[in-house]
């Protein structure tokens, strides 16, 4: 199995960063919550997570056809549901450029259901969380061998 190691640190206020490979990203809370606002939130990022995955794959349907993404973007709507306290609905959509042949409209959509984000979504994975403790130091034992010192200081 593969995996994926993202370390997140503290760097300050309400700030949380993720290391992930070689990115940083960069999270806070709004004043409201009691940071500063100067990054996204943790859930708007996931919220974006979404619809920036079903965006890379209408780009690169449209990128394999050569088709033009000028004037095209993409919006996703959440629709937030009082009673249960989350979103109950996303809905996105992609506003295709005028040259879009209908023949691919099907097609993209498809396209744009294969994100990965979606998929995690549909099928969860299994959340473990635990804590543990700072190893202690690994001192090597030699170092706390006493030796009587020599009368003479050789």
């Amino acid at each position: 199995m593969q995996k994926t190691l993202i370390d997140v640190s503290f760097p300050g206020g309400k700030r949380v960063d993720a290391n992930i490979g070689k990115f940083v990203i960069k999270s806070d809370q709004s004043a409201l919550s009691g940071g500063n606002g100067s990054a996204p939130e943790p859930f708007q990022l996931f919220l974006a997570s979404i619809a920036t995955c079903a965006g890379i794959y209408a780009l690169s349907f449209c990128q394999s056809r050569q088709i033009s993404t000028d004037s095209m973007l993409l919006t996703m709507e959440c629709d937030w549901d009082e009673e249960k306290r989350r979103y109950a609905k996303f809905s996105i959509d992609l506003k295709l450029p005028e040259d879009f042949s209908e023949k691919y409209e099907k097609a993209v959509i498809k396209s744009m259901d294969l994100c990965a984000v979606k998929k995690h979504m549909i099928d969860p994975p299994q959340f473990e969380i635990t804590t543990s403790w700072p190893e202690e130091p690994k001192i090597p034992t030699s170092i706390f061998k006493t030796e009587p010192i020599p009368e003479d200081g050789t």
